[in-house]
């Protein structure tokens, strides 16, 4: 059997990653539905798993790669500070300009009026969702199954609690269980794209890949802080949420270094 390309591993690991939202979405399908307080530890789960894979597997990896090619000082800590920012910038950027909609908050964005609301919901989602296909594609591009498994099972992990999220708040909204459903689906199904294109990148230009691995942390970064954890907070479940950050955050170190040793 032929070995895989770092961008085919980067394909499968972020489509295995992007499924792992419609399997946290199948408890709709057979009419559970979650406490607010649980949706919220899960979310907070979710949030811990990618601060740690932001630092642990893309932030750190990022400052190793700097320092080999230029050596220790000041220029790795400044490329990956500016790495991480353009990340987070970037995101900033999508959600500008991009309409889309919060379950919650309403209509953002140019023309978001006139775009049926289903559409709103799946953009959001998809601003969300493309920087942690991009992080896994970054991943194996940079060291192949060593750096880029980590990266696969953390963030599918923390797609479940995500997917089972979207699709109880569709549920709210008066859609269909099968549609709550499909729908939550197939927002994880853009994260292959983000896994290509990360993987494409790092592989073709390896001096990228300091600059690549940091910005994948700072669009993880800005998603954490601008969606996941303020709408834990929203409902006044504070403790569970960081209960549930917490336990996210340990078990993404564990399996980060457990996997990589």
């Amino acid at each position: 059997m032929p070995e895989l390309s770092p961008i085919e591993l980067g394909f499968l690991g972020s489509l295995a990653a992007g499924l792992m939202t419609s399997v946290g979405a199948l408890p709709v399908l057979f009419g559970r539905r979650p406490s607010r307080s649980m949706r919220d530890t899960s979310l907070g789960f979710a949030a811990g798993v990618m601060l740690a894979a932001s630092f642990f597997s893309l932030i750190i990896p990022a400052l190793d790669a700097a320092e080999l090619r230029l050596g220790a000082g000041a220029w790795p800590a400044l490329i990956v500070c500016i790495s991480i920012l353009l990340g987070m910038g970037a995101v900033a950027l999508m959600n500008e300009l991009l309409p889309h909609e919060h379950f919650k908050t309403g209509r953002e964005g140019p023309e978001a009026a006139s775009l049926r609301r289903i559409w709103l919901f799946i953009v959001a989602i998809t601003i969300h969702n493309f920087p942690e296909g991009l992080a896994v594609g970054v991943g194996f591009g940079a060291e192949g199954v060593e750096s880029g498994l980590p990266l696969a099972i953390g963030i599918g992990l923390q797609n479940a609690p995500e997917g089972l999220a979207v699709a109880v708040a569709l549920l709210g909204e008066n859609y269909s269980r099968r549609r709550s459903f499909g729908i939550a689906a197939l927002t994880g199904l853009v994260e292959p794209l983000g896994g290509i294109l990360g993987a494409a990148v790092i592989t073709i230009s390896q001096p990228l890949l300091p600059w690549g691995l940091a910005f994948a942390a700072g669009a993880m970064l800005y998603v954490i802080s601008h969606e996941i954890i303020p709408e834990t907070h929203r409902s006044g479940h504070q403790n569970h949420a960081t209960a549930g950050l917490a336990v996210g955050l340990v078990v993404m170190l564990f399996l980060d270094v457990y996997l990589a040793a």
